[in-house]
């Protein structure tokens, strides 16, 4: 158990990077550029693991009931929102209200027993934590404000010192 929640710390982790360097890649050759890139990259390293790694099971992609393959959608719409948002909002702040998001309808589909998952009653330290990550996401913004704040001041004190200088852009 322990394990795997280590390994689910390293895939945030990993998500978090991939929101960087991809939010990046974005911003120079564009959003559905940058995820279709992920997502060949994604195609053929999950081929090859399928290809050697993976046991055969009763049911394929063919034959499992429909509404279960939606599930690759939302893969899609995480990817192009996030890397149209980070360069917008930074990594922090799109990555804590994505994972708010999916905190509040973890909280339902656990809460509902929804999508063949067993319900899981819904008690205090559950709401707690979300409204711990709530308050994250409201901290990071307001510190991200602050900090826009002392660089456009910076800019525009720089601006009266030294008024022949070409004017700095804070984006």
């Amino acid at each position: 158990m322990t394990l795997i929640i280590l390994l689910a710390i390293a895939s945030g982790m990993a998500l978090s990077a991939q929101a960087a360097i991809n939010g990046q890649l974005g911003a120079k050759v564009g959003v559905i550029e940058s995820s279709l890139l992920t997502f060949s990259m994604g195609t053929v390293i999950t081929g090859l693991l399928i290809f050697f790694f993976e046991p055969s099971y009763d049911s394929t992609l063919l034959t499992v009931p429909k509404w279960q393959l939606a599930g690759a959608l939302f893969g899609i719409l995480y990817m192009i929102v996030m890397v149209a948002a980070v360069p917008k909002v930074g990594v922090a702040i799109a990555t804590v209200a994505t994972i708010l998001g999916q905190m509040m309808m973890s909280l339902v589909i656990d809460t509902q027993g929804w999508l063949g998952n067993a319900p899981i009653e819904l008690n205090y330290w559950r709401i707690a934590a979300m409204v711990c990550i709530g308050c994250a996401l409201v901290c990071i913004y307001l510190a991200n404000g602050q900090t826009q704040s002392v660089l456009e001041t910076s800019a525009a004190t720089e601006n009266i010192i030294n008024p022949t200088k070409e004017p700095q852009h804070v984006s």
